[in-house]
């Protein structure tokens, strides 16, 4: 799975337009291995971006959740501990 695209459900507050799309932009990279597409391919790329950040709000909006909403501060600090302990792991190798 692509590490770039973050969860977006159950935060609060709820995930901005700019999260939704930068998470579409980076499936679309990833499905399409295009970093930047071509001029040739780009109106296909920037479409596909378009139509899965609108189904992406979709379902964000749609999805219910019996658990309390995360913290983004906490859990960016808790990926930053993950994060960190990976790094220390593969220092010591």
């Amino acid at each position: 799975m692509c590490r770039a695209i973050k969860t977006l459900h159950n935060f609060l507050p709820p995930a901005t337009n700019d999260e939704v799309r930068a998470s579409s932009l980076q499936f679309v990279r990833k499905l399409s291995g295009f970093t930047k597409p071509s001029k040739a391919n780009e109106e296909a790329f920037n479409r596909a971006v378009d139509e899965i950040a609108h189904a992406a709000h979709h379902l964000l909006e749609s999805l219910v959740s019996n658990a309390p909403p995360r913290n983004r501060e906490i859990e960016a600090m808790k990926a930053k501990v993950r994060s960190a302990k990976r790094f220390a792991a593969t220092m010591s190798i």
